[in-house]
């Protein structure tokens, strides 16, 4: 067992080597993984900016895009034959149909491959010709990265947090019911832990149609063919005297199972070999929700940047030690439910709500920026008179009614901290505010030639992620 792990270790890194040589000679390969906790837009953000890419109007913010010198963009088969391919041209289609509407939020990791025709720039431009830039993105679900933080934890210490939140939501009372019926020491019966595992369940699913954040093991909420495995059939405990043949030592022993059958496994083929990573966060829900979404929103952004390993990468470290992340972005999502005159309070409650996380990474070498954006704009921008007062507004068709509907969702504070200062009290609402959220379906489209779908600062986060190697 232990010469295969070796084998296992030494393969892993004679294929790492052998990318990086690849990469660094010949045709240069970003891997770029996109990831958001549920409703961020993962699925919108990658289409979109695949579209932006492939047709370069709406990207003057990319350099290289509005410098001219990406000649050509061309999708090509996936380097990864086991990892399903997105379906950009199945989503595409969702967005700019005659009856456009959001396409199904991501369940599984997926792939697609990229490629630029980049001409090279600076003093050796009239010395070589164009190049090919190969763009790997990944898609994966940000439930699974929440998990990347089971493997520092034991059953205990998971149990502990898990029911400490148990405690301060309503949403967990048929939980907290149940466990208080429940000893762990009991002799291990297979009904009673189908039915913690399926009431743990529906509480998780619950929290998160509620706004909160840090909802694990995410594999419940996505358990794709994994569904009623015992990987996925365990649940927190209080301690108790679990010996052998206990349902409290069966469920750790499933817990210590799910971690190494489902999660290393993850990161081991997919997180570990990311260069470059955004991070999509639907902060306008989580304020909406109150001030507890928001502090569980800030805990669990802190958590997620722990499974990330930033720093620069060179020829050096990705031969001998493989990837580290090199670029973060934080994207505050739906951006166009906002109008333009609050995207810069938008931001700072960003940068305010990620300074534990991007603390982290930038002393440990990494880049990170934090950006209001939206990948499809689905909105217009509007001013009247209410009282006396002019009011900024966003308009759009409903999605529930399909209703067109001037919105405004309140004023988000100059200062950062008049959020999170309650949401750290534990304040169960805003004092001094009323945060209110539509949900808008993409607007019908006419695009001209050589353009992408309509967005807000897509261009910029391209730049952020891609502008160095193009």
């Amino acid at each position: 067992m232990v010469i295969g792990r070796v084998a296992d270790t030494i393969g892993r890194s004679v294929e790492s080597a052998r990318d990086s040589v690849s990469e660094t000679f010949f045709e240069p390969v970003i891997r770029l993984g996109v990831t958001g906790l549920a409703r961020a837009g993962k699925t919108v953000f990658i289409t979109s900016l695949v579209a932006n890419l492939l047709d370069r109007g709406r990207m003057p913010g990319l350099l290289a895009a509005s410098g001219g010198r990406i000649e050509a963009a061309f999708l090509q088969p996936q380097p990864d034959d086991t990892v399903p391919r997105f379906d950009y041209e199945a989503h595409l289609a969702a967005l700019t149909g005659q009856a456009p509407h959001w396409p199904e939020s991501t369940r599984m990791i997926s792939e697609l491959r990229l490629s630029l025709r980049v001409r090279p720039s600076g003093l050796l431009s009239g010395l070589s010709g164009p190049r090919t830039v190969h763009i790997d993105i990944v898609d994966y679900p940000g439930e699974w990265l929440l998990d990347l933080g089971l493997l520092e934890q034991s059953y205990a210490e998971w149990s502990a947090e898990a029911l400490a939140r148990v405690e301060t939501r309503d949403m967990a009372a048929a939980y907290r019911e149940l466990v208080g019926q429940t000893d762990g020491a009991d002799p291990l019966d297979e009904p009673k832990a189908q039915e913690l595992a399926r009431v743990f369940t529906a509480y998780l699913n619950a929290a998160r149609d509620a706004g909160f954040s840090d909802c694990t093991p995410g594999r419940f909420l996505l358990p794709g063919d994994l569904a009623g495995s015992p990987a996925l059939t365990f649940a927190p405990l209080p301690p108790a005297d679990a010996r052998r043949g206990s349902l409290g030592r069966e469920m750790e022993r499933r817990f210590e199972a799910y971690k190494a059958r489902v999660v290393k496994p993850f990161f081991r083929d997919h997180f570990a070999r990311i260069d470059r990573q955004v991070v999509l966060v639907d902060a306008l829900e989580a304020i909406h929700s109150g001030p507890a979404a928001v502090e569980d929103l800030r805990q669990a952004m802190s958590g997620i940047l722990t499974a990330f390993r930033p720093g620069r990468n060179s020829f050096l470290t990705s031969l001998l030690m493989g990837k580290r992340v090199e670029k973060i972005l934080f994207a505050a999502t739906k951006s166009d439910h906002l109008h333009h005159s609050q995207h810069g309070r938008m931001t700072a409650i960003m940068e305010a709500l990620l300074r534990d996380a991007r603390d982290r990474a930038d002393f440990a070498g990494a880049r990170t920026e934090a950006m209001a954006i939206a990948a499809l704009r689905a909105t217009v921008e509007e001013t009247r008179q209410h009282k006396g007062q002019s009011l900024d507004l966003v308009r759009g068709t409903l999605l529930d009614t399909g209703k067109q509907a001037a919105f405004h969702p309140g004023e988000l504070p100059q200062d950062p901290a008049h959020l999170l200062a309650p949401a750290r009290k534990g304040e169960t609402r805003w004092l001094d505010g009323d945060y209110q959220v539509m949900h808008f379906a993409p607007a019908a489209l006419t695009l001209k030639p050589g353009e992408g779908p309509p967005h807000i600062r897509l261009d910029r986060a391209a730049e952020f992620l891609l502008g160095d190697k193009l």
